[in-house]
């Protein structure tokens, strides 16, 4: 099959670079055999090889495997990292995201370790939540010794995760999980207090909603021993929420996974319950479940009319089509790592298809992401996402039969959809239109227990030229740390043709920008540019919240997403957002304060003059909010007011 890179390829020099050194073929001294284009044929060809599995002819396996080169060509659509490296190749694992159980036997815990390494080394990630394990210092009575408790655990595993190379290209990154009921809890907040500790985990509390309501009443909670279910003890909801919360505040962990909301959506309750995600938290899983992740590039779903720049739903709907079957195909053909995770995978059949380029999207249009507009744009695409989805593995379980563990299933109700977003439409899906999707459902099943999540898209983004999954811009300029210590200067595209169009690009205010990612601190840049082209530290933590309870309604699995804290970001700050994450029925949330690790990946500059008004001495001063009249207490020159979200200085 003769395709031309000249017909879809115009990659970037940095995407060049990152698919150099992690994606395409190599020989044994280590020197590219492969081309992007070559890569993605050879990925289309692989997955599309799953069609005769089906009954599919040559010709239709061929014109499939076209449509799925097309769609990554275009950069349209991008699956997960370890299917653009493996696809088509003898190793051939192709999930991203994997959770375990970790049993509380010093044979269960060493036993998952070893899948953990066989994960990791297939270029997989992995989740678990430590909740089974006893707490330190309970009596084991096969040895009258003492327990090491759930941290020691996790320690062992993290000195493991670095002594395995991650398919030979990235090292491994896992979740770990606790409960807030357990009686190690306080031990496990802290536990990377230390940034060089754990460094091969992000850690997440698992919170109920009866901690939650415990916090807004300020009174005590009981912690459960998981050896006997008995109450160990109490403690007191808010000190813990502010532990949490001050933890956070100084290096971005633990963040919050809101447990209860994410079993409510547990699409297969009659399975068992969801203890753990994967790494970035937009997956919660069975344990011995994967979930493979596919991305759309929102930034090319919309084209200029006579209008304006506009949505194109057409080729937004066709995408999503082309991407379900994709995401379907690559469970057929991929080669888990272990039985249990197969089995566990096929009866589910859970895929996640999820968006990049969001915030290019917005620019493009004119839509500032700190708005109403922009968060009923964001809910409308993903709802439009969410049902075009649906209604294609609906069409995949008439050719291909309905999800193994369907009966009993959320989805085993003729009302589900229609009860579910009853009252909540974006403007874009009727409610009659779900009621006959749910009516499809019933008569003919639906091919995956999950459809949708939004992962962070890091590296496909690079790849795709397009802003990170539902987040907003790091920086207009900004230089990313990658791989093995390599620095990457990149300008947002879209940014750049703005400046172009209206005569204002130069060297000079590109490096202006670079000082510190933002054009809001440059005086002579237009004002209709400064509401459009925001970014992470522009948009108060309101505006972050609410982007992702837009997405998080219409999203099967979680939505990964940062909430962004300037430098001078009170622990205050910090609980508010979680307490808001919590009442929009988010299924988790992190933050992070700029500049509160040594190392991040991506970097800008704090603003001169905010570091100027900055006050390091703890006065409080009072300040009235201009946007909305608020008055504010704080002891700090900046201030996020928590009335309206207006951001400012004193």
């Amino acid at each position: 099959m003769d395709f031309s890179a000249e017909d879809y390829l115009g990659l970037t020099d940095n995407a060049i670079r990152v698919l150099e050194k992690r994606y395409l073929k190599k020989d044994i001294n280590g020197k590219c055999i492969e081309t992007p284009s070559g890569m993605f044929f050879r990925v289309a060809k692989a997955v599309a090889s799953a069609e005769t599995c089906f009954g599919k002819t040559p010709d239709e396996t061929e014109t499939c495997c076209r449509k799925f080169y097309e769609i990554m060509a275009k950069r349209y659509f991008l699956p997960n990292s370890p299917t653009l490296m493996n696809a088509g190749k003898e190793l051939g694992q192709l999930s991203a995201c994997f959770v375990l159980p970790v049993e509380d036997s010093l044979e269960g815990i060493f036993e998952t370790l070893k899948y953990t390494a066989l994960i990791h080394k297939s270029g997989g990630g992995t989740g678990f939540s430590f909740s089974r394990l006893r707490p330190k210092n309970s009596v084991v009575k096969s040895t009258m010794g003492v327990s090491s408790g759930p941290i020691s655990f996790m320690e062992v595993y993290n000195a493991a995760t670095e002594a395995v190379k991650q398919g030979g290209t990235r090292r491994g990154a896992n979740m770990g999980i606790l409960r807030v009921d357990h009686p190690d809890i306080l031990d496990f907040i802290c536990c990377k207090k230390d940034n060089n500790k754990l460094n091969n985990f992000n850690i997440s509390v698992a919170v109920t909603d009866k901690f939650m309501e415990a916090v807004k009443s300020g009174t005590d909670y009981d912690l459960i021993n998981p050896q006997n279910n008995e109450i160990y003890a109490k403690l007191n909801a808010r000190e813990v929420f502010d532990t949490i919360s001050d933890n956070a505040w100084k290096n971005g962990e633990p963040g919050i996974i809101f447990i209860d909301r994410v079993n409510l959506d547990n699409p297969t309750p009659l399975t068992g319950k969801i203890e753990a995600t994967n790494p970035c938290g937009e997956v919660p899983l069975l344990p011995y479940e994967a979930c493979n992740l596919g991305s759309i590039n929102l930034g090319l779903m919309a084209d200029e009319t006579q209008e304006g720049m506009k949505v194109n739903w057409e080729r937004l709907a066709d995408v999503v089509r082309a991407a379900v079957r994709f995401l379907d195909d690559v469970i057929e053909i991929n080669n888990f790592p272990l039985p249990q995770i197969k089995q566990t995978v096929m009866n589910n059949r859970k895929i996640g298809l999820g968006v990049m380029g969001l915030s290019d999207l917005l620019m493009k249009m004119g839509i500032s992401y700190a708005s109403e507009e922009g968060i009923k744009l964001g809910a409308q695409v993903m709802e439009f996402i969410d049902y075009a989805s649906k209604y294609e593995s609906v069409e995949l379980a008439k050719e291909r039969g309905r999800f193994n563990n369907f009966s009993g299933s959320l989805y085993d109700s003729p009302d589900y959809l229609l009860n579910k977003f009853a009252g909540k439409s974006a403007g874009i899906i009727q409610e009659s239109h779900w009621k006959e999707l749910g009516e499809k459902i019933s008569r003919y099943g639906i091919r995956n227990a999950t459809t949708t999540c939004i992962a962070p898209t890091g590296t496909i983004s690079m790849i795709a030229n397009a802003s990170g999954g539902i987040e907003p811009l790091f920086g207009l300029v900004f230089t990313r740390l990658i791989l093995d210590g390599t620095q990457m200067s990149e300008v947002n595209s879209v940014f750049k043709d703005c400046l172009e169009k209206r005569g204002l690009y130069s060297d000079d205010l590109i490096n202006l920008v670079s000082k510190n990612g933002s054009v809001r601190h440059i005086d002579w840049v237009p004002e209709d540019i400064k509401k459009i082209f925001v970014t992470a530290h522009d948009i108060p933590p309101y505006w972050h919240v609410m982007m992702q309870a837009a997405f998080q309604l219409h999203t099967d699995n979680a939505v990964s997403k940062t909430v962004n804290f300037e430098e001078f970001a009170t622990k205050q700050d910090i609980k508010d957002v979680y307490m808001l994450a919590y009442e929009k029925n988010l299924k988790g949330i992190t933050v992070y304060r700029n500049n509160s690790r040594q190392f991040q990946p991506m970097n800008i500059d704090t603003p001169k003059q905010e570091a100027e008004d900055y006050n390091p001495s703890g006065e409080i001063k009072t300040v009235t909010c201009p946007e909305c009249g608020n008055t504010i207490e704080m002891a700090e020159g900046c201030f996020i007011c928590r009335n309206c979200g207006y951001t400012g200085c004193s």
